[in-house]
């Protein structure tokens, strides 16, 4: 997946506007870190979602002025970046485990994924648009060396690495825009049951009344890793 190319000017340029503008250095009674902006950029974005996300908004949420913004960082699609790959760190040490490990890694690992994304559900819809950065980055090499471990071949990795980032990525889409309520579930089953007819199978399994999003995500997981194991 490509970067996204990022135009305008360098920080450093940025900085020497800001200097000529104001004709002194960022304000030193709010000092402002990477770190900071970073994180108010999240509760921002947890509060507002992507279209509430400003610059002056977050210049606002940090008690800094606009321009002390743009001497961490170039733009807001940068913001975007690093909120995202912030949420998607993956803290669990990296151990090469045992062969037989595999699956519990993967699993492990992509429940932790799943539930990142769905704590910032914002995540969700940014990342298959955004550069991706070095805790995503972290994520998909870990993940692929625990299929190589599993003994997929290199020649399959990719599929594999691509159908796993697929599962998670459209079943935490899916659970956060899902927000029928009961009875709305209840008055949609009670018409597809007028048309049974029509729609004998998912009347039958009673599809629309199924929330149990947690149990779906691990069977779906375990029917693709079943899937990707070589055949022996």
């Amino acid at each position: 997946m490509a970067s996204k190319s990022r135009g305008g000017r360098t920080k450093q340029s940025q900085r020497t506007n800001v200097n000529r503008q104001s004709g002194r250095e960022p304000r030193g009674d709010a000092p402002l870190s990477l770190e900071r902006i970073v994180t108010n950029a999240i509760d921002l974005l947890d509060a507002e979602g992507v279209d509430g996300m400003s610059m002056r908004r977050l210049a606002e949420r940090c008690g800094s002025g606009v321009m002390s913004l743009y001497w961490h960082v170039d733009t807001k699609e940068d913001v975007f970046d690093l909120a995202l790959d912030s949420v998607l760190e993956y803290r669990a040490p990296f151990e090469m485990g045992e062969p037989q490990q595999w699956r519990a890694d993967i699993i492990h690992m992509l429940e932790d994924w799943r539930t990142s994304m769905l704590r910032h559900p914002w995540s969700a819809s940014l990342l298959p648009s955004r550069a991706l950065g070095p805790n995503v980055l972290h994520r998909l090499e870990r993940l692929g060396s625990a299929l190589s471990r599993a003994g997929v071949a290199d020649p399959d990795l990719n599929v594999a690495i691509w159908s796993l980032w697929n599962h998670v990525l459209g079943a935490t889409i899916t659970r956060a825009s899902f927000e029928f309520t009961d009875d709305d579930k209840a008055a949609a089953q009670q018409r597809l049951t007028q048309l049974s007819e029509r729609y004998p199978t998912i009347e039958r399994s009673r599809l629309l009344l199924d929330d149990d999003w947690d149990g779906t995500f691990r069977k779906g997981l375990d029917f693709l890793l079943d899937g990707l194991m070589p055949k022996q």
